[in-house]
């Protein structure tokens, strides 16, 4: 796709004013001939290159009339200043049903009946999008002006971001976007408003915020109608959307409907994301007159946390429209029927059968009534039924995103020509203080490469050891340097623990990568160093790893407690609760996708193990009255005696996994599951096999059910289910029982939605059958949630529910609270355990929020 027009020296340019003659921001500026639009910048002014001839101007903004000119371009720029009048709003006479329900509720009936055939209404479509992205950082603490200003960093310096995309179309859900060229001297901060340029708010979910034109949607919104204005020949009716309970995922503002072709003319919406302040102003034009497409968008997003106060202004035109229709979707003459308010001729309608067994195309066609549920109805089956014939009906959505080559290299000359949007006095003022500090930085690089400040510029560092790095050696080929772990457990006193991982890419059409990661570990108690060594081949299909060494491992495989937070509670309470064995060992694991949803993983390992003991006392608790730490055997109900002695172990496991109705997203050919599309059943088996001198031989099976959902409009539930049996218990060693997530520290670190908040460790572990349950429900409001101001500082909240049964458990159950979000980094749970039904202790536990949270293994 060219840039004809873009590059010729002619056009249109001016200043759009309001009647009191004040610039008006961000109107909208969009040539009917071309299908192309422009927005004015903050100053009001335009400037949009077209070859010559004669066009019309279309004039919008949000609140005013829009204008229409004709023009006619020759080889220079015509000037052309716009006045916008307020525009006039008429209350129609419209019919009140006996409980006077407002009538913005029929419009918004017939507006989400068809938001899906407006969605299916284009084939295809090709265009090109042009983003321009300002943000300044207000205000900052005190403490990081230094460090900042550093950088080049002052309050109310305009960071501006530009690029230039050609996106295409193809229904049903296929949809490709390569960046021509781009342009920035700053990041985002996860303010990008892609999500909304390229989404549609005709779908029922965008951004992860419900539409008004959801079919939910009167389950989170309320309705009033403001009244209709005319625009050119079309009627518009100015619709107030209002939440019925503020928050992250829902929208309030005006948003403009075209009657009769119930389609979005415009919209007004402010929003919140995880205490963002979201502003979204999108301008629609009907391309071709057959479909209102958005030709510009606004965005206003604010924000403050820490101290840190900034905001971001966001800029989209969409121009060079080419759009296929969807012939099965022609309907120039389509009535619908609100059979709430209309209800004899709705019922007229769908008394005749015949109507009824006609296709949705027949029923298009005719141009028949149709009421708003039949076309729902229609809708939904028509989209199931394009679903089910396309190649793979479980993904769901096919994306894919390129940057040219060139897009990095583009000049200011480049930019001034293809820029549709002027830049402001600030934007200008950014770009120049960009380049300076570039051109000063260029200078210091040639002049000593090794005074570079940029980390891993200088190479290799002897303080990269122990505070770690990343190095790109080849385009292939990296290092990374984890930093250097002191820790402590009372069996190895202090430890050095050190990590590195070498990764190479293969570049292959299954994007395999070779990774080999070392690992060294000194235990001072006994003067010892071990390690391990493991090799991993991974790819889209699975991964293969083989892994040997000497090492130390914790009864419970899964790590209940890691090892930094034991290295606190025994060195500040002299409470050791990781328990720990050694053993020399290599395993192989391979995990395979057997198909779209069926995965294997099997693991074969073989081990000399041993027994450890405590070697040391030391702590920083005060000596008097200490008790010392705690023995390095687990305490078990069914096994007084958890030592061992030295042997080997040949065990082996094997877990099928499926999820059935498991749909994905596809981008870039790589697919990526929708976890809360399908619930995941696992068959898992553990063998111990008496083999190769191995004294151990057990057998085990266990069945899962894991599934995350959301219920209606109230909170989002995710459950867990593990039952199982041990078959064989000839031979084992306490480490092949079967363990549970448990936690007796203050802090939290396992999966939320996995893992008990007081269980003891060890203590219910167990040979015989067991029943392990997790149910966490999230709240979309309760208590402190449902107030607004802590709503939007992140606040979430949630109940769950965990129960163990063993042989000796007596039916462990707990039950809490939590506070999700605080600071937006932490979580306050509160939980209460009982057995047989009778009170036992109640904890507090402090985690990182579930929604940041990554767990930090250091097996």
């Amino acid at each position: 796709m060219g840039l004809p027009y873009l590059l010729h020296a002619g056009g249109v340019k001016g200043v759009i004013l309001s009647d009191e003659a004040t610039p008006l921001p961000w109107a909208t500026i969009y040539v009917k001939q071309l299908g192309i639009g422009t927005v004015a910048n903050e100053q009001g002014y335009y400037e949009i290159s077209l070859p010559p001839g004669t066009y019309e101007m279309i004039y919008q903004h949000v609140g005013y009339e829009t204008q229409q000119k004709q023009i006619e371009v020759t080889e220079n720029f015509v000037t052309l200043n716009i006045r916008l009048k307020p525009q006039v709003i008429v209350l129609q006479n419209v019919t009140i049903t006996a409980g006077k329900e407002d009538p913005a509720y029929t419009i918004m009936r017939k507006a989400i009946a068809k938001a899906k055939y407006h969605n299916q209404q284009i084939d295809s479509f090709s265009a090109r999008v042009y983003i321009k992205g300002s943000g300044k950082l207000k205000d900052y603490p005190w403490l990081a002006k230094k460090a900042l200003e550093k950088e080049g960093i002052k309050k109310n310096r305009v960071f501006v971001s530009e690029s230039v995309s050609e996106i295409q179309y193809r229904r049903p859900s296929i949809f490709r976007e390569k960046i021509i060229s781009i342009r920035s001297d700053g990041r985002d901060n996860n303010t990008s408003p892609n999500a909304f340029v390229f989404g549609s708010f005709y779908q029922p979910m965008i951004a992860e915020t419900v539409s008004p034109l959801s079919p939910a949607a009167f389950n989170y919104y309320l309705f009033e109608y403001q009244g209709t204005f005319k625009d050119r020949q079309y009627d518009i009716s100015k619709i107030k959307v209002i939440p019925r309970s503020r928050g992250d995922n829902v929208v309030e503002g005006m948003l403009y409907i075209v009657e009769d072709w119930w389609a979005i003319h415009s919209l007004d919406f402010t929003t919140t994301r995880l205490g963002l302040h979201i502003r979204i102003n999108q301008m629609y034009a009907p391309v071709n007159d057959k479909a209102w497409l958005p030709v510009s968008q606004h965005f206003n997003i604010t924000g403050r946390f820490f101290g840190f106060e900034f905001e971001y202004t966001y800029l989209a035109t969409v121009s060079n429209y080419h759009i296929v229709l969807n012939q099965e979707l022609v309907a120039d003459n389509l009535k619908i029927i609100d059979e709430k308010l209309e209800k004899e001729k709705a019922l007229e309608a769908e008394k005749n059968l015949s109507r009824k067994s006609q296709s949705l195309q027949k029923r298009l066609e005719a141009g028949q009534e149709i009421t708003t549920r039949e076309l729902k109805a229609l809708m939904k089956e028509y989209e199931k039924q394009e679903q089910k014939q396309q190649p793979d009906p479980g993904i769901i959505a096919i994306t894919s995103f390129e940057v040219d080559s060139t897009a990095f290299r583009r000049d200011s000359a480049y930019w001034a020509a293809v820029r549709p949007v002027p830049l402001s006095d600030e934007e200008i003022k950014g770009y120049r203080i960009t380049d300076s500090l570039a051109i000063e930085e260029r200078k210091k690089e040639a002049g000593d490469t090794l005074r570079r400040s940029e980390k891993n510029k200088a190479g290799f560092q002897p303080w990269d050891v122990f505070i770690g790095d990343f190095y790109r050696l080849t385009k292939s080929a990296s290092l990374w340097l984890e930093p250097l772990q002191v820790l402590f457990n009372p069996v190895e006193g202090f430890v050095l623990l050190h990590r590195s991982n070498f990764g190479y890419a293969l570049h292959d059409s299954l994007r395999s990568r070779l990774n080999l990661r070392p690992t060294f570990r000194y235990a001072f108690a006994p003067a010892q160093l071990s390690g391990t060594l493991r090799l991993q081949l991974r790819n889209i299909k699975g991964r293969v790893q083989i892994e040997g060494g000497r090492y130390v491992q914790q009864f419970n495989a899964d790590e209940p407690i890691l090892p930094v937070i034991n290295t606190f509670t025994s060195l500040l309470a002299q409470q050791n609760y990781m328990k720990i064995y050694e053993q020399d060992f290599i395993s192989a694991r391979l995990q395979q996708s057997l198909g779209p949803r069926v995965n294997l993983s099997t693991t074969l390992a073989y081990a000399r193990r041993r027994d450890l003991f405590n070697r040391t006392n030391y702590s920083w608790r005060s000596k008097s009255g200490s008790e010392g730490y705690s023995p390095n055997a687990p305490e078990n109900l069914e096994l007084t005696d958890t030592g061992f002695p030295e042997h080997y172990a040949f065990t082996g496991s094997a877990t099928l996994s499926v999820s059935p109705w498991l749909k994905y997203r596809m981008r870039n050919g790589r697919k990526y599951p929708i976890e809360s599309s399908s619930p995941t059943f696992s068959l898992r088996y553990d063998r111990g096999a008496p083999l190769l001198k191995s004294s151990i031989n057990f057998s085990r099976a266990e069945l899962g059910l894991s599934h995350s959902f959301g219920i209606g409009v109230r909170g989002f539930l995710n459950i867990r289910l593990q039952a199982g049996k041990f078959f064989n218990t000839d031979s084992l060693a306490f480490m092949d029982y079967r363990h549970f997530m448990g936690n007796l520290t203050p802090l939290a670190t396992a999966n939320p939605t996995a893992s008990f908040r007081l269980l003891d460790y060890y203590r219910y572990s167990t040979t015989g059958q067991y029943l392990v349950t997790n149910l966490n429900y999230r709240f979309r409001k309760l208590l402190l949630s449902s107030v607004y101001k802590l709503h939007l500082l992140g606040i979430r909240e949630s109940v769950f529910i965990n129960y163990l049964y063993t042989a000796r458990s007596e039916n462990y159950f707990e039950a809490g609270y939590a506070v999700n979000g605080i600071l937006r980094l932490f979580r306050l749970e509160a939980a209460a355990a009982f057995q047989s039904g009778t009170y036992q202790t109640f904890g507090l536990r402090i985690g990182i929020a579930s929604n940041i949270m990554v767990r930090f293994s250091d097996n």
